[in-house]
Order: C-alpha cells, then structure tokens, then sequence
C-alpha cells in the first residue's frame, strides 16, 4: 500500500469535485451559497463564472475576501465528520475579458463546464479568479493539514506524477 500524501488527497478533491459554497460578507455578516468551480492546473486559483444579479457577486463588489468549501460527497455509508474536505481563504478579482489571459482560463471553465457556454454571452455574468490564500485541509477524522501556496503547487504536481 502507498504512502498518505495529504497533497496527493487534497489535489484528487479539488479536481474530482464541481461545486463549493461560497462564503462572503453581506452588511458584515458571513454568507454562503453554492457556486461551480474550475481550477487551474497548479491549483492555486479556482475559476468562477457568476451573475452580478446574485448576491454573492453583490458581496464581491464590497469585499474582494472569501472562503471556498469543498467537500467529497457523503453518500450516507458512513460518518460525514470522515468525509474530506477543504476550506479555502483567498481573493476574488474579476478576469478583465480584454485581459491576456481571459480565453484560456474561460476555456479551462467551459472544459469542466460545456453547458455554460451560453452564459458568457450574458452581459451580467463574469469570470472571477480566486486566488487561494491559503486552505485547512481535513482528509478524515484526525487528519487536518494546513496549506499555503507552496502546497498548492506541490499538490498539483504530486498529482500529475501520479497520474504518469
């Protein structure tokens, strides 16, 4: 049997799942709302694609500071305090669209998301990056590692190995 590499497990979360909730700060208060995600490879950012008419992208406008959740599924077979999970600090900044990088990071999202296509016709929505400050990392009962953007990479790039 292999070694535990909690980067290992965290970059399998990250790029197995599609949703997180999205906490942001409304009249001070912390808010949460699911959001569909695409990361980029080093793992260091996820990729949004939201509406100016949700409150979550009202809250951004105000406060650039959120926290990401994502969790593996719990399918009811066992003990949901087990499952893994990670919570992620960092910014959100919109991706300008006249901006360099603006179609290969659309086409990272459009990847994992086809069906969204038509949305980025609509004027209302737009393409924010958060970039990941730093994220708590539970794999299992007792296992809780914190990351910074150095474990990102290392995450992504354990990842890839893997997966040669």
């Amino acid at each position: 049997m292999s070694e535990f590499s909690p980067q290992l497990e965290y970059a399998r979360l990250i790029k197995s799942q599609r949703v997180a909730f999205i906490g942001t700060l409304r009249d001070g208060s912390p808010t949460v709302s699911l959001v569909t995600y695409a990361e980029t490879p080093d793992l260091s950012s996820f990729l949004i694609h939201i509406s100016g008419l949700a409150q979550h992208t009202q809250d951004i406008s105000h406060s650039s500071r959120v926290g990401l959740m994502i969790t593996e599924p719990d399918d009811g077979s066992r003990n949901p305090q087990t499952l893994a999970r990670a919570s992620i600090k960092g910014n959100a900044v919109i991706v300008p669209k006249n901006s360099g990088n603006y179609a290969e990071l659309a086409e990272l999202y459009l990847k994992k998301f086809p069906d969204s296509a038509m949305t980025f016709s609509l004027g209302d929505f737009e393409l924010y990056r958060i970039e990941a400050k730093s994220a708590r990392f539970v794999a299992g009962f007792g296992k809780i590692f914190n990351f910074g953007p150095v474990d990102f990479l290392e995450a992504a790039t354990t990842l890839s190995k893997s997966q040669a």
